[in-house]
């Protein structure tokens, strides 16, 4: 919950911000009000991808960087599921 916090106040700053979240806690931003959130079906400790997997990190990246166009709080799935490939 750290996170949030930090991210609502950097919100409160005026600069828009975007978090991920793994499905276990993908009920956090709704419960904290955040602005904008990712949330992947990965498992804990790998919110982007598995190790050496750039390809699937960058798409999530990208994902993400693409909520900072919404003005308002949006929360949304990543509808890959998690896999183990290397570049």
């Amino acid at each position: 919950m750290s996170v949030g916090h930090v991210q609502r106040a950097i919100e409160e700053a005026g600069i828009p911000t975007v978090s991920v979240y793994i499905r276990s806690f993908g009920h956090i931003p709704e419960l904290m009000g955040l602005s904008r959130s990712l949330i992947t079906r990965h498992p804990m400790g790998r919110p982007l991808g598995a190790p050496g997997d750039g390809k699937r990190q960058r798409s999530v990246v990208e994902a993400a960087l693409a909520l900072l166009e919404s003005p308002t709080q949006t929360i949304v799935e990543f509808d890959e599921t998690y896999r183990i490939e290397s570049d």
